[in-house]
Formats: structure tokens, C-alpha cells, sequence
């Protein structure tokens, strides 16, 4: 069905069908699979592309840094696809919980919260919290906290990145670290893919 065409209505998690988000869940599935092999696959390219410059003469190692760069903007734009699946994947996900204890929820009264919030207010905070794995006193609280408009457990995350990239420089101009370790452990595309899986 598509991730747009559910959330175009009024009061949508009451119309969703759990078999609808199910079916969404397993094409996300696909998709976020399919873009993580080509992916895979361009960086093997670009590789095996530097290789093939290694010894080799001006001309054709410029030929070959163009192909490489090509590849590394296809790179990017699979990259930010995946990323962009990989939320929707996440909104699916949490729904489908949703779905499945939307009895217990109306007894809490936090089932009516849901409705009564916008469906894109309702996607973004679905999008940020993970609701996969928790009990269900943890998942209503987490839903709570979307309501109550608590985000430092989303700042949190940002911060831990930011604080992450600020030792892995100090660490480097202090000469107690490698460039290309710390780079490779930063903010490579394998880190962001890993960061994604988790």
C-alpha cells in the first residue's frame, strides 16, 4: 500500500489493518535488503577501481578516479535511500505493535491519544522512538513521552555522536590515533550501515 497512502487520513491508526502493515513491513524488508547489496556491491567497485590504478599512467588513472567518483554519488544516493527505508521500516514496525496491544491501550486511555494526534506528528514520533522488544509498561511510557513532547532521549543519541567525533579529533591531532582508523571507525559508510542495523 505504501507508507503515504496509509498515513493520508484522518484518525489512520484506527483504519490500519494489521495485515496491511504487515504486508508494508516485509516490502521494507526487501527493499532495505536489495539496497544494502548494491550498495555492497559499488564499494567492491570502487575497490577493485583503485586497484586497477595502482602502477598504472596518468591518463588512466584519471579516467579512473571519474568512475570512481560516479560510483561514490551512486553510493550516496542508495545510502540516503536506505536511510530513508530504514525509518519507514522503523514506523511499520512500531505500528504493528501498536496494532497488536491496541486493547490494552485503550484501557490506559493512550489509545485515544493516538488518535487524536496529526497523522505526520504521528509518523515522526513513531519514527523516532523504537518500540520493538519492550514490555508493554515500557511501550506506553515511550508513547507517553511522544505526547508529553520529551525528546531528550532522541538528543541524547545526537549528542553520543557528536561526542564520538569530538574524541576521534582530539585523538588524532594528539597524534594518538591513526587518520584512516579513526575515519574508518567515525564515519565510514560500513559504520553508518552497521549504526542502521541496530
Amino acid at each position: 500500500m505504501g507508507i503515504r497512502n496509509m498515513f493520508g487520513r484522518k484518525n489512520t491508526i484506527e483504519k490500519l489493518s494489521l495485515r496491511e502493515l504487515q504486508a508494508e513491513e516485509i516490502r521494507l524488508r526487501n527493499r532495505l535488503e536489495r539496497l544494502k547489496k548494491d550498495i555492497n556491491q559499488i564499494e567492491k567497485k570502487k575497490k577493485q577501481l583503485f586497484q586497477e590504478g595502482i602502477g598504472a599512467d596518468k591518463l588512466k588513472k584519471k579516467m579512473l578516479a571519474q568512475e570512481i567518483k560516479s560510483l561514490d554519488m551512486e553510493q550516496k544516493l542508495k545510502l540516503k535511500d536506505f536511510t530513508t527505508a530504514q525509518k519507514q521500516y522503523t514506523l511499520i514496525k512500531n505500528l504493528i505493535i501498536v496494532k497488536k496491544y491496541e486493547k490494552e491501550l485503550r484501557k490506559t486511555g493512550v489509545w485515544e491519544k493516538l488518535n487524536s494526534v496529526e497523522p505526520e506528528e504521528l509518523e515522526q514520533a513513531l519514527i523516532k522512538i523504537n518500540l520493538d522488544g519492550k514490555e508493554f509498561d515500557e511501550m506506553v511510557d515511550s508513547l507517553n513521552r511522544v505526547f508529553e513532547m520529551e525528546v531528550a532521549e532522541f538528543e541524547e543519541t545526537e549528542d553520543q555522536t557528536e561526542r564520538e567525533l569530538m574524541k576521534a579529533w582530539s585523538q588524532v591531532e594528539a597524534g594518538e590515533a591513526d587518520v584512516e582508523d579513526v575515519a574508518e571507525k567515525v564515519v565510514s559508510i560500513d559504520r553508518k550501515l552497521e549504526d542502521e542495523e541496530l
